[in-house]
């Protein structure tokens, strides 16, 4: 097994774990008009239906893991949306361009300023899923990686276990 498959699998197994003990804790979660109005505010910004997605964000020890998948993972529709859609989100982010999720979540969102700032020191990696995609954040600046973490919070509560 090469590196590349090696370092491919520890972040699998790590994003797994994070997901697990974030799902078997409880979570502090936005009040129900909030989070209407993300969902509301996400259909905007977002061209997959949430109704038939899921969002995790599982924070990392170097920064975090962002997945959108397919409910039905033979929903090529949802799958090809949500694919194009993180594809060109991660090359925003990489440049330090935020503004799709603070249209979302508000231009105050935990974290966000510091990101900005700093995206040429955060790598940030798109990677297509069979049911979906996902984002890679990684960074060896603790700052980054205590702010990418803060955002990850304030969209987790946001989309709560969607």
């Amino acid at each position: 097994m090469n590196q590349r498959s090696l370092c491919s699998l520890w972040v699998t197994c790590c994003a797994a774990g994070v997901t697990l003990v974030a799902a078997c804790s409880s979570q502090p979660q936005a009040s129900p008009a909030r989070r209407a109005e993300v969902a509301a505010r996400g259909a905007e910004v977002m061209p997959f239906d949430l109704s038939k997605t899921r969002h995790v964000f599982a924070s990392l020890p170097d920064g975090g893991l962002q997945t959108v998948s397919a409910n039905d993972p033979n929903d090529t529709t949802q799958v090809r949306l949500i694919q194009a859609h993180l594809r060109a989100e991660a090359d925003k982010f990489s440049r330090g361009d935020f503004a799709d999720p603070m249209a979302i979540h508000g231009h105050a969102m935990p974290g966000i300023d510091e990101l900005r700032r700093g995206a040429k020191a955060i790598h940030v990696e798109y990677t297509p899923q069979h049911n979906g995609g996902r984002i890679r954040y990684a960074t060896t600046d603790p700052a980054l990686v205590a702010a990418l973490h803060r955002w990850f919070e304030a969209q987790r509560m946001d989309h709560g276990s969607s």
